[in-house]
Order: structure tokens, then C-alpha cells, then sequence
């Protein structure tokens, strides 16, 4: 990987609208150098026959059955019950402005 130099800063902190000072830049550049070697020496290690890891604690998701429940009532039933309906829904006065 190449080296990053004070333009490659500049640019990045302006893509991130960041003003950065001089002390600023030569910072960010050494930091920026520091974990691109790291990466370097991530992609050497060999991984050869490992699985992928995406989920490490072990959890699931918890699925419940999808059961329809006939609770003995209709929906024009329920809805003489609304003070105002349309098309089978409740009609409320709008919320948001």
C-alpha cells in the first residue's frame, strides 16, 4: 500500500467537512500511515480453512408461529363501535401538520 500524504488528508477532511490545522494534518497522516500497515499485516494472515464469523454470542432469533385467532367478532361489527370510518379503517383527524 502506498503512503498517505498531507494532500490525501486535506482531501478526506474536506469530503468530511472537517477543517483540520497544519499540527492537525501531519497527525492524522502519520495515524492514517499507521493503520493502513496495519491492515497490510491483517491481510497476510493466512486464513486459509476458517469459517466466517457472524455472530459470536451465540444468540437466534426467536420466531413465533404466524396463527390466525378468530376472536368470534367481524369487522363491520367493530367498526359501528369507530365515531368515523372509511373503506373499513378508522378515521381519525390528521396528526401532523
Amino acid at each position: 500500500m502506498g503512503s498517505i500524504t498531507k494532500e490525501d488528508v486535506l482531501k478526506i477532511a474536506k469530503l468530511s467537512r472537517l477543517h483540520l490545522s497544519d499540527d492537525e494534518v501531519i497527525k492524522y497522516q502519520i495515524e492514517l500511515v499507521a493503520i493502513l500497515h496495519y491492515v497490510e499485516k491483517l491481510q497476510s494472515a493466512d486464513t486459509e480453512g476458517l469459517q466466517p464469523t457472524y455472530q459470536v454470542t451465540g444468540l437466534t432469533n426467536v420466531m413465533r408461529s404466524d396463527d390466525v385467532i378468530n376472536y368470534g367478532t367481524s369487522q363491520k361489527s367493530l367498526m359501528s363501535n369507530a365515531p368515523d370510518s372509511e373503506d373499513g379503517h378508522f378515521k381519525v383527524k390528521r396528526m401532523v401538520g
